[in-house]
């Protein structure tokens, strides 16, 4: 079994506060499309189709480059790769503020998902090897953070207007100055070297051998599948299928989503005294109940107690299981692990939600909860395996 990752080291205050700034800066894109696609519909005279177009070309490149962020680390070090990834995703904004006709657009898309797939990967993967568990969960509230200020700097364009080009220069703006950022203090950014990008480094082949590191990416894929497919189909589920009134329907999604950014905030303080595998079996346990309470179609506010609590039981798990994957598989694999597990999130977030569509079509709307069931008890039962077959945490 490869070797334990070392403790983490006193963290550079300017990397951590301007990691912070990079996970805010990740989720201001990502949540515009949204806020921004009927009126570029509109511009350019689109079905709504389209969307999905947008959606798939930033999934592409985000899946492409966080696979390869491993063999990228090797080229270009931590602090270029970031650098030049923000500024891709700096040009793909002011691209779509700029972009004349609908195929420019596009492409602009597949820049986005390119940059913004190294950047998640890369952080992740500094975080996991030189910050705690507490700055990893509150690193990725910060993304939650973003998520909700993109959407906000569209519609204060909107409202104020002005062309939803505006919105987008104005977020190009910003991560333009991020990249510049990052190019400043690349080289801070590679003491201590980044694993990866020294002797302790394997092959992507070799890390792709190893039996774990397919079990993380399939955690991985299932734990987004699950989060996502709640977030998006909830809200359909209680109108439809359950004749909710449309407002309350959205408070409940709100608090699902609110509760993932509350979470992470606050097992950020408990995480380490917990342990990491402790309190992932115990939230992991807590979003299956809140799944099944979702699925009893209770009237009253069980199914909205449910939504709260698998938003709140989620919170944590995407950054604990990266903070342990320097600790299972060692740190010459973890640095292409990391890159996979972020690709492997991105396929679960685009494929799970999407195959729950399809039962849905064919058995009912009712069937959304019952497959989050599913979902949370396989997510349980895949970490129990994890954690028999992985290296095990002292206090865990």
């Amino acid at each position: 079994m490869a070797n334990s990752a070392a403790a983490p080291s006193r963290p550079d205050r300017l990397l951590l506060l301007l990691a912070y700034v990079g996970f805010v800066s990740l989720g201001l894109p990502d949540a515009v499309s949204g806020v921004a696609w009927p009126s570029v519909r509109d511009t350019f005279g689109l079905p709504q189709s389209g969307l999905g177009l947008i959606l798939i070309g930033a999934g592409c490149g985000y899946f492409l480059s966080s696979f390869f962020t491993g063999r990228l680390l090797g080229m270009l070090g931590i602090g270029s790769l970031l650098a030049a990834s923000s500024g891709l995703v700096a040009v793909s904004s002011f691209g779509f503020s700029i972009a004349p006709f609908w195929l420019a657009f596009l492409a602009c898309t597949l820049l986005h998902g390119l940059g913004s797939g190294a950047i998640d990967a890369g952080l992740n993967g500094y975080a996991a090897h030189h910050l705690s568990a507490r700055h990893m969960n509150w690193l990725h509230a910060c993304y939650c953070l973003g998520a909700m200020l993109g959407p906000l700097v569209m519609t204060t364009a909107l409202a104020g207007g002005h062309s939803w080009r505006v919105g987008y220069a104005a977020i190009g703006g910003t991560l333009l100055l991020l990249a510049m950022l990052f190019t400043w203090t690349r080289r801070r950014w590679n003491r201590p070297a980044m694993p990866g990008e020294g002797s302790e480094s394997v092959s992507m082949a070799a890390a792709l051998k190893h039996p774990l590191v397919w079990l993380q990416m399939t955690v991985f894929f299932l734990y987004t599948g699950l989060e996502v497919t709640v977030g998006q189909w909830t809200f359909t589920l209680l109108t439809e299928a359950r004749h909710v009134d449309a407002e309350w329907a959205g408070v409940g999604v709100s608090v699902y989503w609110g509760s993932i950014g509350v979470g992470r905030v606050l097992f950020g303080f408990v995480a380490e005294r917990v342990g990491l595998d402790r309190l992932l079996r115990l939230c992991l346990l807590a979003a299956l109940a809140g799944s099944a309470l979702l699925a009893s179609r209770s009237s009253g506010l069980l199914p909205f107690a449910g939504l709260a609590l698998i938003g709140l039981a989620l919170a944590p798990v995407y950054p604990c299981l990266m903070m342990r994957t320097p600790q299972r598989l060692g740190t010459g694999h973890s640095a292409h692990a990391i890159g996979f597990q972020v690709s492997a999130a991105m396929l679960g977030a685009a494929l799970v939600p999407g195959c729950v569509g399809l039962i849905a079509d064919e058995y009912g709307l009712e069937m959304v909860s019952p497959a989050a069931v599913a979902l949370a008890g396989s997510l349980w039962l895949l970490h129990e395996a994890l954690c028999r077959i992985g290296r095990p945490v002292p206090g865990a």
